[in-house]
């Protein structure tokens, strides 16, 4: 299989892949609860290391949910607002879930677009190195060789 079939190939089960995943996934919470657990764990404990106030069961912990299924249940804030409001009184080392602008998306983003160069530069040095060694061979050297492969099937 040539190169380009194996691009195009790869590109299809990508692209079907992603499809799936998108239909797949999950739509959301479903109830008040769902809602409040989704919340709790996008944020992480002020007061404990690594752990999401979902899963911690210090004081400052169960306070923020309290105060995040006290607004849930005002129906006032959507949940970013409320997660917001929880970073903005606490700071930006609460959220466990990166924001996905400024200096936090660049963060993320710019590992994966380093490797997706990398592999365009290794994949461009391939093709060329290959081109490079099929134009070194003479009209002699594909003549042995298609002689000796006439003397193997014999």
């Amino acid at each position: 299989m040539n190169l380009r079939r194996a691009s195009w190939l790869f590109m299809l089960v990508a692209t079907v892949a992603l499809l799936v995943v998108g239909v797949v996934r999950e739509s959301g919470p479903l109830t008040q609860q769902d809602r409040i657990d989704a919340i709790a764990q996008r944020l992480a404990c002020p007061t404990c290391s690594g752990e999401s106030i979902y899963v911690s069961r210090a004081s400052a912990a169960e306070a923020l949910r309290a105060e995040i299924a006290r607004q849930v249940a005002a129906g006032q804030r959507t949940d970013d607002e409320i997660i917001a409001y929880v970073e903005a009184r606490f700071g930006g080392q609460v959220l466990l879930v990166p924001r996905a602008t400024g200096l936090d998306a660049l963060v993320w983003a710019l590992p994966v677009a380093v490797l997706v160069a990398a592999l365009a530069a290794l994949t461009a040095a391939f093709v060329r190195w290959r081109r490079r060694d099929a134009s070194l061979l003479s009209d002699d050297d594909r003549a042995i060789v298609a002689q000796a492969l006439a003397n193997n099937d014999d």
